[in-house]
C-alpha cells in the first residue's frame, strides 16, 4: 500500500529551528540528500530530507543556510541513518560545514549480511519491506523550484523506507552480532569523507598501472595530481575538466622538458597546453632534478612470479574468512589492500595489516600465509 506521508517545506530560519527541536527528541534520525554536480567539484545541495517517525522535513539548503540548531542535530543529536552515504557526507560538510555524527550507513549494514556490497536503494528496500519505489524522479532536477508533488513525494519516500529498513536491518545484524562491525566501518567511513591536503598528495596511489614507472616518473605522476586536486578543488570544476588522471600518468611517463615535447602526448589538447602548460611542466621538472634519495621507490611488478604467489596466498586467506561468514571477500580487503601487503612483504617493511575487527579475524593468518610462502 503506498504510503502517504505528512510532508513539511522547510525554507525559513524559523522554520528549520522548530523542525530541529520536534527532531533532536527522536533516538534514531533517517536522512538522505539530493544534490547536483556534474558541473563543480564540490556538490550542489538542492534538498535534505528528515525523517524520525512524524513529519518528513524537506529542506531547501538553496534557500536557508544551516543555522546552529542544525548544525547540533547533526553533528551530535540522533543516530542518523543514511544509505551509500559518502556523498551525502560531502554535501552536508559543503553546507552545514558539519561532520554527520553519529551515523549508520544501511549499504554498509546489508554488506555485513552477506548481500551485495554496493546494494542501491530502491533493491533494499524491496528486499526488507516487500515494496517497489517510484523510479519516474530519479534523475529530476532537484535544483528547480518549486518541486512537483511527484518530487517531493519520491523525495519524502525515501527516507520513511529508509527508516522501516533500518529497524529490521538492525535486528538481522544483533542477531548475528555485527552491530560493532557496523558501527566500526561507519567511524571509518566518516574518516574517509574529511578531504584535505595529505589525501591530495596520496590521489596518485589510486592508479593501477603505477607500478610501470621509474621513482622518478612516480614523484612526478604524485605532484601532477596533487596539484591537480587541490586546483580542482580550488576552482570549484570537475577533474576531468581540469586535466584527467589518464593524462597525468602519460605527461609522468613521458616527462616533456617543453611545450612542443608535452604537444606531442596524444589526447593533451592545445586549450590545456596554453592554459596549464608552464604548471604541468613546472611539475615535472621538479621531479627531475631531485635528488636519487629523494625520491620514492620503485614498486614490484604484480605480474611477476613472486607477486603472484603471494597474492593468492592471501586470496586464500581472506575467500576462506569470507566464506566462514558468508559474506563478499571484497568486503574484507579490497585487491588494493591486499596488493600493498604483499609490495611491503617484498620490500621487506612492516605489512599494513588490517584493524579492527577484520585484524582481529585476519592478520595472523594473512602473517601466516605469507611466511609459508616465503619459506617454500
Amino acid at each position: 500500500m503506498p504510503l502517504d506521508p505528512d510532508i513539511r517545506w522547510i525554507d525559513t530560519p524559523d522554520a528549520l529551528d522548530a523542525a530541529c527541536a520536534e527532531l533532536a527528541k527522536a533516538d534514531v534520525l533517517a536522512m538522505d540528500t539530493e544534490f547536483f554536480r556534474e558541473s563543480t567539484f564540490h556538490p550542489v545541495p538542492a534538498l535534505v530530507q528528515l525523517y524520525a517517525g512524524g513529519a518528513v522535513y524537506l529542506i531547501d539548503p538553496q534557500a536557508v543556510v544551516a543555522t546552529p540548531a542544525l548544525r547540533s542535530l547533526l553533528a551530535e543529536g540522533p543516530l542518523k541513518i543514511l544509505h551509500a552515504s559518502s556523498e551525502d557526507l560531502e554535501v552536508v560538510a559543503a553546507w552545514a560545514g558539519v561532520a554527520v555524527s553519529p551515523l549508520v550507513d544501511t549499504q554498509i549494514g546489508q554488506a555485513l549480511l552477506g548481500e551485495d556490497p554496493a546494494m542501491g536503494y530502491q533493491r533494499l528496500v524491496e528486499h526488507w519491506t516487500g515494496e517497489t519505489l517510484p523510479k519516474e524522479e530519479t534523475r529530476s532536477d532537484w535544483l528547480e523550484r518549486p518541486l512537483s508533488e511527484a518530487q517531493r513525494r519520491y523525495a519524502a519516500l525515501d527516507v520513511v523506507y529508509l527508516l522501516q529498513v533500518w529497524h529490521t536491518q538492525r535486528d538481522a545484524l544483533d542477531a548475528q552480532g555485527r552491530l560493532a562491525w557496523l558501527r566500526a566501518d561507519c567511524d571509518e567511513l566518516q574518516a574517509q569523507t574529511v578531504r584535505n591536503s595529505d589525501s591530495d598528495e596520496q590521489w596518485y596511489r589510486r592508479h593501477r598501472q603505477l607500478w610501470r614507472l621509474e621513482p622518478r616518473q612516480i614523484e612526478a605522476y604524485r605532484r601532477l595530481t596533487a596539484w591537480r586536486e587541490a586546483e580542482a578543488r580550488r576552482r570549484n570544476r570537475p577533474r576531468g575538466w581540469l586535466i584527467n588522471d589518464k593524462l597525468l600518468y602519460a605527461i609522468a611517463e613521458r616527462m616533456p622538458e617543453n611545450r612542443y615535447e608535452l604537444a606531442t602526448i596524444e589526447g593533451l589538447k592545445p586549450a590545456v597546453i596554453k592554459r596549464e602548460g608552464d604548471m604541468l611542466l613546472t611539475l615535472v621538472r621538479q621531479a627531475r632534478h631531485l635528488d636519487a634519495d629523494e625520491l620514492p621507490g620503485s614498486l614490484p611488478s604484480p605480474l611477476s612470479g613472486p607477486f603472484k604467489k603471494r597474492l593468492k596466498a592471501l586470496k586464500r586467506v581472506v575467500n576462506h574468512e569470507a566464506e566462514q561468514l558468508g559474506v563478499a571477500p571484497e568486503l574484507l580487503l579490497r585487491r588494493r589492500e591486499l596488493e600493498a601487503m604483499v609490495a611491503a612483504h617484498l620490500e621487506c617493511r612492516d605489512l599494513p595489516l588490517p584493524s579492527g575487527w577484520r585484524g582481529e579475524r585476519l592478520s595472523t593468518s594473512l602473517q601466516e600465509a605469507l611466511d609459508q610462502v616465503e619459506a617454500s
